[in-house]
This record gives structure tokens, sequence and C-alpha cells, in this order.
């Protein structure tokens, strides 16, 4: 006998799309000359024409998808532009920008300051503590997620709530091949508070977290974690997600998602993929 239906239950709910707004930034200037992450290794060569095409499919199945999509100008020396999700984190209308924990990208965080407030954000805070974006902070309704470890300072944390006026929930991130927050967890439906997540890739504290707010969670196993699977966009409808993480399609296809497969595997040389290249704006 079948059990009742449970509105509750992350698995039986209708999803929806939500319209969503988006920012990215072309990989004109991608290249790998330096290493500050388990995945980039300088002595393999970038084809930055495939970056490229790889990107604009990207950006193509947002707008196909009725997304909005805006266009940060990349910058030439500073090839880690496209990882777009770094650079801020934008909250009903509040922009934080970010303060990056290497010398190789902190002229990116003037950057976007500079394109919000060029665009009329009247809400524009510069930190005083290391954060990389949305690289380390992930947006439910009821919270804001924030990693630790081995980028984002814990006294950031702190600051997102003054700015955000969300509680902010640390995890603690433990394997540095899982460097940011968006390779171990990914919000599937920020409205539900419903995610998933690699256990691996965090502390026994935060795993005890993690099952006690998310007890439906979608638990994530390991080849599909490296094969950046976490490092997903969900609209609350379609999942857009690395193609290699072939594990996870079905999973999320019986919670009622649509997996979208994206091959960004040059982009993947820099440590980065589909959340990687995509920063939210969120409440405009």
């Amino acid at each position: 006998m079948r059990n009742p239906r449970n509105p509750r239950d992350p698995r039986q709910l209708e999803r929806r799309a939500a319209p969503r707004r988006y920012l990215m930034c072309p990989p004109a200037h991608f290249q790998v000359t330096y290493s500050i992450n388990p995945w980039m290794d300088p002595a393999k060569p970038v084809d930055v024409a495939l970056a490229v095409a790889q990107w604009e499919d990207l950006r193509d199945r947002y707008r196909t998808l009725g997304h909005t999509v805006d266009v940060l100008d990349p910058r030439p020396g500073l090839p880690d532009m496209v990882f777009a999700a770094n650079g801020a984190t934008v909250v009903d209308g509040r922009v934080l920008g970010a303060r990056f924990a290497y010398p190789e990208r902190e002229l990116e965080a003037a950057a976007h300051l500079e394109w919000f407030r060029g665009r009329g954000y009247a809400d524009v805070h510069e930190p005083v503590h290391v954060n990389e974006g949305e690289g380390d902070f992930a947006v439910t309704a009821s919270y804001l997620l924030a990693g630790r470890g081995f980028r984002a300072s814990p006294l950031s944390h702190g600051e997102a709530q003054e700015v955000f006026g969300r509680p902010v929930i640390g995890l603690d991130l433990v394997d540095p091949r899982f460097y940011h927050l968006d390779t171990a967890l990914a919000v599937l439906d920020d409205a539900a508070d419903e995610v998933m997540y690699y256990p691996g890739a965090f502390s026994a504290g935060s795993r005890a977290v993690l099952r006690r707010m998310f007890p439906e969670a979608l638990v994530v196993g390991e080849a599909d974690a490296v094969a950046f699977g976490l490092n997903a966009v969900s609209d609350g409808l379609h999942v857009l997600l690395p193609q290699a993480a072939v594990g996870l399609f079905e999973p999320l296809r019986e919670r009622g998602f649509v997996p979208v497969g994206m091959d960004l595997g040059e982009l993947l040389k820099g440590g980065g993929s589909v959340k990687c290249c995509t920063l939210e704006l969120r409440g405009l």
C-alpha cells in the first residue's frame, strides 16, 4: 500500500520554476597560470575558445528557461573572473561584496562592486573580512549557510548576518577538494529550504547540523561530488549541473526536479563549474 501524499515530503512536492536573474562573466581571458585550489594545474593547457563555447551554452540555457542573464565585462589579467559567483552575495537587493583570500583574485572584488554601483544598487557593502561571495554563502528562505575552513573567514559570517538580517549557519569544510561551500552543497529549492550535499566534505559537527536542519536532503556520494555535481544551479524545477555527475540525475527526477546536464569541462580546469559561473541577483 502506498503512503498517502505528504505535502512536506520533498519527493512529493509539485515543482515550479521561478524566474531568476543571474550575473555572468565571459571567460575571454580564462587561463590557468597559478594554482590556488587542488583542481588547478598550470601544466594543463586551456582551450579558451572551448571555454567560451561552454560558457555561452550555459548562458543560453538560462535564457531558454526564461531567466535573465546580465553580463559583467571580463578584464585582462583576471583569468578567474568567469567564476562570477565568487564576486558578491545579493539578498533582498542588498549586496555584500567579496574580499578574496588570494592576491591573484583580489582585483575582481573591485570590478564587481563597480558593476553594482554603476547599475544603481543603493545598498552595497564592501566587506571587512574575507569572503568569496556565493562560493561560501548559500541562500535559502530561512538561512544563510556559510562555509569556512579554506577561504572564508569565520568573522565574515557575522558580517553577512548584519548585512542581510538572516540567521547564518556556519559549516566547516575539511576536504581541500571541496574548498568552497558551493562545491559541497547546493540549494535545490530555496523557498522550501531543500538542499543536497556531500557529507565527506564537512566536519563531524557540521554533518550533524546538516542532518538536523535538512533531514530530507539529498545526500550525494563521493563520485558525483568529485564530478562537481554539487556545483549546480536550481530554479526550483530545473537543476543545471555537470553532465558527468551521472549518479544525481535519477535521484533528482525522483524528487520532481528536471536535471539538465551541462558540459563545462574546460572551466573545471580552474576549479569551477555551473554554480561558480553564476551569481544570483536576488530581490531586484
